[in-house]
């Protein structure tokens, strides 16, 4: 559940942004005891410098991630709230927010290794299907959803709950291994690239 509180703000460039205090909650258990601010940018602000997202800071190591695969262009690494076991977002390296904006080279291979990751899935999970969604809500950056699935319910992202340390781990072992069954050892990684 998210709750929260919000402000409009206009800065001294006439552009409006939106800045808003979260309490994010599941189950009763909260992800963190300090609410999470967010900045939304409602009108274009030229004035504003470029700040990496989410996933770029996971790509340098900023921010920890279970890593899956590493290679010059793409990276995949399991999500953090995942509708299956194994749920792994494959993102290319450079910041590209709409899918239909990529270069299609880039986005030929962020689909070739999501094709390579549906296989790893399938295999780890005896899954009779591995699903493949792009959303692009929850964060600016191109991500493919990759995950086992069993039904058309399992391609509900609205499900997805938030991983378990221990159980997230499990996965991210279980999948490298599967990938590396499969010959793809050569680009399977455990670690930040």
């Amino acid at each position: 559940m998210f709750t929260g509180t919000g402000t409009n703000h206009e800065n001294s460039h006439g552009s409006q942004a939106y800045v808003v205090r979260l309490q994010i909650e599941t189950s009763g258990r909260r992800f963190s005891d300090n609410p999470t601010l967010v900045v939304a940018n409602l009108l274009p602000m030229p004035h504003a410098q470029h700040m990496a997202t989410l996933f770029s800071k996971i790509i340098a190591g900023e921010i920890p991630g279970r890593f899956i695969w590493a290679d010059d262009d793409v990276v995949a690494f399991l999500t953090i709230a995942p509708v299956a076991p194994g749920h792994t977002l494959v993102v290319p390296r450079q910041e590209v927010d709409q899918w239909q904006d990529v270069d299609p080279a880039l986005f030929a291979r962020c689909t070739e290794v999501a094709q390579k990751i549906g296989q790893g899935v399938r295999k780890a999970w005896d899954a009779p299907r591995a699903g493949l969604l792009i959303a692009g809500i929850e964060v600016p950056h191109l991500h493919l959803h990759v995950f086992p699935a069993w039904s058309i319910q399992d391609f509900d992202l609205s499900l997805a709950k938030p991983g378990v340390d221990a159980e997230m781990d499990a996965a991210a072992d279980k999948l490298r291994a599967a990938l590396r069954d499969l010959g793809f050892g050569d680009t399977v990684t455990s670690k930040a690239p």
